[in-house]
């Protein structure tokens, strides 16, 4: 009914702030008769548009700026609304040219641009149209190149960049000005540490042939050079390293390189580290994070992978990298790398709170945290964090109003260099590895169970590329104990498979993680995140077990007495395998509204020392970050319907799950948010005794359940808070035929879900 209100209010009340002559710019239409020409591209050189919308059709920020007073001129909906766009005949001239001006510089040279008004004297309001005809497209006849030496032709012409210039590619301005920027980091990445754009030229004669460019392509030039011309195509070597660790928290301006501040300086190589009382790091740090050596030729790409390198270390507030001819020899073709380091305080401790509803479930939790930057001085980072919640899961017999409580302990400890079995890996070196170690204790009390979950993880972090990162644990180890069991969970899962994930049992495992991510943060704009994991345990103690002869054990309280299993620490421990993907795609339409997309699949596979996979690594759906129209592990397996006014804990081996939310600006830092979620969990077991839960190559699509929703989220900064309300459309788990719900039934409250939570869902 809101939402009515407020598309009819708008509607009427748009040319309220629009001049009596003039018209509310209402709409702009943009028609391309050429396929190779992008229209969102084309769009971007309209000098005037309309004002912004949300959800496709309402201009919600111009509706705001209407509510606003006429008397005043500064209101607090005037700031956070939009103001009318008044059509303006100038811009629209203005348009076409620059629209022809697009065209011409994509190659279209007898491109034909119109335009057209339409005036709604009644509303006050105008639409206007362009429309672009392209015609005959130039492409290269021929390139002829013009260099100042042999060795910038040879080094152009070893590289890739040259195959932009093939006879027959579309003659195309805004490529021509790409290639340029290639041409001169190619250029700075093989020495010439003067070259800039002012040494790439171009000449396009469009005249002597029909719809066909002779290219010009000259490379050295010195012309509009602000320095010796010589230097320009002369390469640079890399001379002496200067490292600058800046004192305490002060200025970075207020310290220039050397000075008598410096307490110490350590010499090595080519190298000179100059450090302070307060913050002291060995050379061997900067060794391994400095990507350049003395006696290379200067990289750009070098530059920026050692300051990426140093910005990894977050032990820096600040980096900068300088470079200046060597002195006294300015004469030759040396360079000094100066690199000043602004360090970051060596210690802080924080606190956090938070209120939790985990689908209905209220609840308090709260973090403690302890840091310590450096703490070996070799820029290693301790971590610690203290962790206390307590939460009241909803049950016919609670005697406690918070009967679920939670206590843990974990550190980790990340140091920059290799140990283990990858200190002898040379080629791991140069893609900047962290050690990571952790450990960790946590004590659950809930309602059906108590359990102690005890880990220690050791693996490596590194990354190939600014993109792309890699996670490897070669050891990791869970020991999870579960006791003081409720008898009546016990009598709800005693004939079902899934009872033997509720068992001590030890995980010997080692994980593989690759992520993909080229999201800038603070920008909008479009980016892919790709992670893919994979993930087996127990195949090293399995064969140590065969190999040795040990002794099987059984559980007499499991349903076959046939299944016999080796120990490790007289517990039995899990052997599976198991692999996932996850992909998400985010798309900014405008500065108000986005799209994001998430899709996810995921398969775990029991074998040999395990008739189950552990209740922690099963994969589970519904709650805040995935179908959101059901609670946390209440949906599935399959078309599997647990008992009524029982807590849902439903788990199994595979997950497919997708995802689409629109997300648009609202009031200042509140976003809201439009969903749909699809997906679905099954057992790949066939001992899987859960009516429904297997999964079938013929039957899964049509278990499938969907849901949709709105969400509202208030940015914070720091942090996002987050509400979604989801309601069903498909539930799997009733009758084949009457899974759609509109349609079949009245809605009930069963079939809606509110969800409190941190962070965007993906």
């Amino acid at each position: 009914m809101i939402l009515i209100s407020i598309i009819i209010l708008s509607s009427c009340a748009q040319t309220r702030f629009v001049p009596g002559p003039e018209y509310l710019l209402q709409k702009v239409e943009l028609e391309v008769n050429e396929p190779d020409i992008n229209k969102e591209e084309a769009k971007a050189y309209i000098r005037q548009k309309e004002n912004y919308k949300i959800l496709g059709f309402m201009k919600f920020y111009l509706f705001l700026y209407n509510l606003s007073s006429k008397k005043k001129t500064d209101d607090w909906l005037k700031r956070i609304g939009e103001a009318p766009q008044i059509y303006d005949e100038a811009l629209v001239q203005r348009s076409n040219e620059q629209l022809k001006q697009f065209m011409n510089n994509k190659g279209y040279y007898q491109a034909f641009v119109s335009d057209s008004v339409i005036f709604n004297d009644n509303k006050r309001k105008a639409t206007v149209k362009y429309k672009i005809e392209g015609g005959v497209r130039h492409t290269i006849r021929d390139v002829r190149y013009h260099f100042v030496s042999p060795e910038l032709r040879s080094i152009f012409m070893d590289d890739s960049v040259k195959y932009k210039f093939q006879p027959g590619n579309p003659f195309d301005i805004y490529e021509l000005e790409k290639q340029q920027e290639r041409i001169v980091k190619l250029y700075k990445n093989n020495g010439y540490y003067y070259f800039t754009k002012n040494q790439v030229r171009y000449l396009a004669d469009t005249l002597q042939f029909e719809d066909e460019v002779v290219l010009d392509l000259f490379v050295g030039e010195s012309q509009q050079a602000q320095i010796d011309s010589a230097k320009i195509v002369t390469p640079y070597f890399i001379n002496t390293f200067n490292y600058y660790i800046l004192p305490g928290n002060s200025p970075v301006d207020a310290y220039q390189f050397g000075g008598t501040q410096y307490n110490d300086t350590i010499r090595w190589g080519h190298s000179n580290l100059f450090v302070t009382k307060y913050f002291k790091y060995p050379a061997s740090l900067f060794s391994r994070t400095n990507l350049m050596q003395s006696g290379d030729l200067y990289s750009v790409n070098e530059v920026e992978n050692t300051f990426n390198a140093l910005n990894r270390l977050r032990q820096f507030r600040y980096v900068d990298i300088q470079f200046n001819e060597s002195y006294p020899a300015r004469d030759t073709n040396l360079l000094d790398c100066n690199i000043r380091l602004a360090p970051l305080n060596k210690q802080s401790v924080s606190l956090d709170l938070e209120g939790t509803n985990t689908s209905g479930n209220l609840g308090v939790a709260g973090n403690v945290y302890y840091q310590h930057r450096n703490i070996f001085q070799g820029a290693e980072v301790l971590q610690l964090r203290l962790k206390g919640a307590i939460e009241r899961m909803r049950r016919i017999d609670m005697q406690e109003y918070f009967n679920t409580r939670e206590m843990g302990v974990d550190a980790s400890l990340i140091i920059p260099k290799l140990l283990g079995p990858g200190e002898f890996i040379r080629n791991f070196q140069r893609n900047l590895p962290k050690t990571v170690i952790n450990i960790g204790y946590n004590y659950q009390r809930r309602p059906e169970y108590t359990r102690t979950i005890s880990t220690m993880r050791i693996g490596y972090e590194w990354k190939t590329s600014a993109n792309v990162s890699h996670l490897w644990s070669f050891l990791d180890m869970n020991q999870v104990k579960v006791y003081e069991y409720d008898p009546d969970f016990i009598d709800v899962i005693k004939d079902l498979y899934i009872k033997s994930s509720f068992t001590d049992h030890f995980i010997f495992a080692n994980n593989y993680s690759l992520i993909y991510n080229n999201q800038q943060i603070n920008t909008r704009q479009n980016y892919t995140y790709l992670r893919f994991n994979v993930e087996s345990s127990g195949n090293t103690l399995w064969l140590l077990s065969e190999l040795t002869n040990q002794s099987k054990y059984n559980n007499s309280d499991l349903e076959d007495l046939t299944f016999n299993y080796y120990q490790f620490f007289n517990t039995q421990f899990a052997q599976y395998v198991k692999a996932d993907i996850e992909i998400r795609r985010g798309i900014y339409l405008d500065r108000y509204n986005s799209i994001v997309g998430r899709a996810f699949l995921g398969v775990g596979m029991p074998y040999a020392n395990s008739r189950v996979l552990p209740f922690e690594k099963q994969y589970f759906a519904g709650g805040a970050n995935g179908i959101r129209a059901w609670q946390v592990r209440s949906l599935g397996p399959g078309t599997y319907k647990a008992q009524e006014g029982v807590y849902p804990n439903q788990s199994s081996d595979i997950k497919l799950e997708a995802n689409v939310e629109y997300r648009f600006k609202l009031l200042g830092k509140l976003e809201g948010a439009l969903f749909v979620d699809a997906g679905n969990i099954w057992a790949i077991n066939t001992h899987d005794n859960r009516e429904g839960a297997l999964f079938q190559f013929d039957k899964f699509y049509k278990q499938i359940a969907v849901g949709t929703g709105t969400g509202v989220r208030l940015d914070l900064s720091y942090f996002i808070l987050r509400v979604d309300y989801g309601m069903k459309l498909r539930d799997p788990s009733e009758p084949e035929g009457e899974r759609w719900i509109p349609g079949n039934r009245k809605l009930t409250g069963n079939d809606f879900n509110l969800t409190f939570a941190i962070g965007y869902p993906f």
